[in-house]
């Protein structure tokens, strides 16, 4: 029986596959390639999450993989029209990134709390300077995203007696609906956008949302880098409609040297690592492994994606 074609869209380092060795004929294809590989191919590993290799390389009429796993929680880098509209089972990472998340926005609220980022440069000036930081318990938080990472934020916030809401697409038990949004961002000390990126969210905090805001207010974003209008943050920060951001993702990575971002009063900006911990290659690697042995014995696939509404519903 001629074992199934395993298409692999690589990054450095690649992944490790070890356990496929003769279960799966592993192809591997960069963004030039992939288009002439993808009829042949069976599955998909879109290793290189950052590429859009995907969009512009999916077939539309005749052979095409039957599933795509991509190696990230976000799907809007792959996802196009004609995928949307094909049979191919779309998968992804969720599992791995969740709690690393949560404890770099916990990490970010605690040193805007504290003003840890005064603290290094005045020890880096060698001045004394005292100063009165902010008392994190009893405050609120709006975690904008009610899916698996925005739950892991919620719970590592609560647990630092931060009264947290959390706002989904639709409204259920113990999460807030879109319309109930600007109330709660009215009363928010810390706003936290943690959603998938859809037709809905691009763009949702503008120019409007951060004057919802309070003046105290604080906005951190590891979600993507879509969800928010950057000149729209830069002038509120500028104009100290909010007290400070932290910024993980961006509409374009890397973020330029001569982004005006760099430069923002009161904006952190880090490189899109908020949920890379050490040996998270390997955990996504090893996960993907797990999700093939599972596709390969007819098992149903967890972490399927609604490749209409782009993420994995029901949670």
């Amino acid at each position: 029986m001629t074992a199934p074609t395993l298409l692999v869209l690589d990054a450095d380092p690649p992944p490790r596959l070890g356990r496929l060795t003769g279960r799966a004929r592993i192809v591997h294809a960069d963004a030039d390639s992939l288009a002439g590989h993808l009829p042949d191919a069976d599955v998909l590993l879109v290793w290189d999450f950052t590429s859009t290799a995907v969009r512009d390389a999916w077939p539309g009429e005749g052979p095409r993989p039957r599933w795509v796993h991509t190696a990230s929680a976000g799907v809007d880098h792959l996802m196009c029209p004609a995928l949307a509209a094909s049979d191919t089972v779309v998968t992804n990472a969720r599992g791995i990134f969740e709690q690393p998340i949560a404890e770099y926005v916990a990490a970010l609220v605690l040193a805007m709390a504290k003003d840890l980022p005064h603290t290094w440069e005045l020890q880096g000036r060698r001045e004394w300077r005292h100063r009165e930081g902010q008392r994190l318990a009893g405050t609120r938080a709006c975690v904008v995203g009610s899916g698996p990472i925005g739950r892991a934020v919620a719970r590592t916030l609560k647990a630092l007696d931060v009264t947290t809401a959390l706002v989904g697409r639709v409204p259920r038990t113990g999460i807030h609906g879109p319309q109930d949004l600007d109330r709660l961002l009215a009363r928010a000390d810390w706003v936290i956008a943690a959603a998938p990126l859809t037709e809905q969210t691009h763009h949702m905090f503008d120019t409007r949302r951060f004057g919802v805001m309070q003046p105290s207010a604080r906005f951190v974003n590891v979600g993507r880098g879509q969800l928010v209008v950057e000149d729209a943050l830069a002038e509120a920060l500028a104009k100290r409609w909010i007290a400070g951001a932290a910024l993980d993702v961006f509409e374009a990575e890397p973020l330029t040297p001569d982004s005006p971002l760099w430069q923002v009063p009161g904006l952190i900006v880090s490189p899109h690592m908020s949920g890379d911990t050490v040996g998270w290659r390997d955990d996504l690697g090893a996960q993907f492994v797990e999700l093939y042995e599972r596709w390969a014995a007819g098992r149903t696939l967890p972490n399927v994606v609604d490749k209409k509404r782009g993420y994995v519903p029901g949670h």
